[in-house]
């Protein structure tokens, strides 16, 4: 009776909102048709803003430009100056943005919101798409990142492909891998259909492996993987002006192995849904109009039985579901190029803990790790990017949002109040955000500087974790639900020089975070799981600061011959000026590149100083430095009127030994592997 009443009274909270919401949706676009509506267009140059793209390959191009086109996503996305990785397996890496995990960062695909299902952050999003259905992942810096949401260290949105309109009919591809260490196997295919009023894009994508190897052919247990990706996308074009697009990806992992943690994963599963809507306006001022409702649910369950040994055997199954949309206004005002995009998401965060005693006598043990949190996020995100001349802009953006969280399960919240008597079932929030940026494009040289501010409210984890086991500190984490909204202050600027032969550009940004938040350890509390060090309860620590600093060269030394080099650095210290974690030591990268008519190889070598400056604190100790050295080379020809291509390549040359300081537990990485990629495109 008291679930149903919860429920209802949910439902209504979530109605009344929606008609809130919607009045603000027609208030909106009555300002904004209003204001296009009163001058005509002028032609300006928009210079570039603070955003960083990674090509992952369209369709027709995925396997011309990349050393290893069949890569998994995380290995693309460590090819930028601001994003790490924290690896706990094989693969599903958690992204780490300006030295900020992903409580700290935005992470969408198209623009959608998607939440993993993990407390142990197993499943990110970027583990549920594949580098087969992205045409590019758009990286933005602190709050440049803030249009699908609220973010402190900036945004990751990874960009579908699609056909769009074109008379081509049919076209589609096979690809195929094998990887020697691991034996992953890949296999995947695509089948594509386009016309001027209709196209369907179709893609499917298979990964199997086993245990890798280390350096030195130290097999790494419990490391092995198996999924599959499947996605589709269509669109359909009413006239020149309007057409619609619905979008699908479904992706499954099984038999998904963990060495850097006491569990590993029997099934996670997602199914990511989206119908859009686009409007050309035919008017001097407004350029475009794009409306997108979705859904995604994701299940997880995590899996302790194909461990030789457990305390205690653990059933920790998670759910996730979100529903959101979000409609977004482009247009030019004289000199004003304009955005509103008005975005909304509700999102059902669940996850249980089942502990089954040896003893069949006993009692079975059960505890709600996510006690049932629903999540109501409404925003809206302006920007207005003035050109001063064809070499200069100034950018201006602004978001506010509405954040509000609700326990819906009686047991969870009763769970949260034995440590919070006072404790309410519900909390609402408001972040603010803004940024200016200014940025010059003149001659050759390219310079910007930028402030900005932004909030975040504490995550599920932070704000209603119930004893969440960390094997990193190896410590149980209780949220706080009192926790305040962490903003920051930040500054950026970057400098380039760009001519016919040579490319050098350098980035930095500063980030002086409050209420930072963290977990403390509680003395007088006794952890709930055998041989955790004690309990932690997130609390806020006055202030943190993060600096981060990357700097790119590319030298054309022939005309078929490229050199780059890449220098990372990140420094981040508490109020106390203690380390923080998961700040990268001195990292670096250099390769060499050859490319003549179908042929091309490329060398390079990528390694990191010592980790001097880790934390004990949070679990950290000193990683060695490291130098690995790849090789790559591929070739590409014609059958007739399909194009084939081979790519071959070794990583990890020298079976370097060696672990990152973002690996969880000083998890190796893979020794020597030859891969061998194929595919073939009609």
């Amino acid at each position: 009776m008291v679930i149903n009443e919860i429920v209802i009274e949910t439902f209504n909270l979530k109605i009344n909102l929606m008609k809130k919401f919607l009045g603000l949706i027609f208030f909106y676009f009555f300002i904004l048709t209003s204001l296009f509506a009163q001058e005509k267009t002028i032609d300006t140059v928009i210079s570039n803003t603070l955003t960083e793209v990674i090509v992952i390959g369209k369709k027709a191009q995925l396997f011309e430009k990349q050393v290893k086109p069949l890569s998994i996503i995380d290995e693309y996305l460590q090819q930028s100056g601001k994003i790490d990785m924290i690896k706990r397996g094989g693969y599903a890496w958690e992204p780490i943005l300006n030295s900020m995990t992903t409580e700290r960062t935005l992470i969408t695909i198209d623009g959608m919101r998607v939440f993993g299902a993990c407390t142990d952050k197993m499943d990110p999003i970027t583990s549920y798409v594949e580098v087969s259905n992205l045409a590019e992942a758009k990286i933005q810096s602190g709050q440049q990142g803030s249009c699908n949401g609220a973010t402190i260290g900036g945004s990751i949105d990874l960009v579908r492909n699609r056909s769009g309109f074109a008379n081509l009919g049919w076209n589609g591809g096979v690809n195929s891998g094998f990887e020697t260490n691991g034996n992953q196997k890949i296999l995947g295919s695509s089948l594509n259909y386009t016309r001027p009023k209709l196209y369907v894009d179709t893609d499917f994508m298979f990964r199997d492996a086993t245990n890798y190897d280390a350096g030195n052919h130290q097999e790494v247990l419990f490391s092995q993987f198996r999924k599959y990706n499947i996605s589709a996308t269509s669109g359909y074009a009413f006239n020149k002006n309007k057409a619609i697009e619905g979008a699908v990806i479904y992706d499954k992992a099984t038999n998904v192995g963990y060495p850097a943690l006491p569990m590993d994963v029997s099934l996670a599963e997602a199914l990511i849904t989206s119908l859009k809507y686009e409007y050309a306006i035919q008017s001097k001022i407004v350029n475009r109009w794009e409306t997108k409702i979705y859904y995604n649910t994701i299940t997880h369950r995590m899996d302790d039985t194909k461990r030789p040994s457990v305390p205690i055997h653990m059933d920790m199954p998670g759910w996730s579901d979100t529903y959101g949309y979000y409609s977004k206004l482009e247009g030019v005002y004289n000199k004003h190029h304009l955005t509103a995009n008005l975005n909304s998401f509700y999102n059902r965060s669940v996850a249980s803990m089942t502990m089954y005693p040896k003893d069949p006598n006993e009692n079975l043990m059960f505890m709600l790790t996510w006690p049932d949190v629903r999540t109501i996020y409404n925003g809206i995100f302006l920007e207005d990017n003035f050109v001063l001349n064809c070499h200069s802009s100034f950018k201006f953006t602004t978001n506010i949002a509405s954040h509000y969280n609700k326990v819906s399960d009686q047991l969870g919240l009763e769970s949260l109040q034995i440590f919070y008597p006072n404790m309410k079932d519900s909390k609402s929030r408001v972040l603010k955000s803004f940024s200016t940026a200014y940025a010059v494009d003149k001659n050759g040289f390219s310079y910007s500087f930028g402030l900005g501010y932004g909030e975040r409210a504490p995550s599920v984890s932070e704000g209603y974790g119930f004893y969440l086991f960390n094997s990193f500190d190896r410590y149980d984490y209780i949220g706080n639900p009192n926790l305040k909204n962490e903003s920051s202050l930040e500054g950026n600027a970057s400098f380039g020089y760009k001519t016919d032969k040579v490319s050098a550009k350098i980035s930095s940004s500063y980030f002086h975070i409050s209420n930072y938040i963290v977990g403390k350890p509680a003395e007088t509390l006794i952890p709930m799981t055998i041989g955790a060090s004690g309990i932690k309860i997130y609390t806020a620590l006055e202030y943190a600061t993060i600096f981060n600093t990357d700097f790119n060269l590319e030298y054309q030394l022939m005309p078929n011959l490229k050199w780059s080099g890449k220098l990372v650095y990140s420094y981040g210290k508490d109020n106390s000026q203690g380390n923080l974690p998961f700040i990268s030591p001195l990292r670096y990268g250099t390769s060499v590149q050859y490319q003549k008519n179908k042929y091309s190889a490329e060398m390079n070598l990528q390694g990191n100083a010592v980790q001097a400056q880790f934390s004990p604190f949070y679990g950290e100790d000193r990683t060695p430095s490291y130098a690995v050295l790849n090789a790559s080379s591929g070739y590409g020809f014609q059958l007739k009127e399909n194009k084939c291509r081979i790519k071959a390549g070794v990583e990890n040359i020298l079976d370097t030994y060696y672990s990152t300081f973002s690996d969880w537990n000083n998890i190796p990485r893979k020794g020597r592997n030859f891969f061998l990629n194929l595919s073939f495109g009609f």
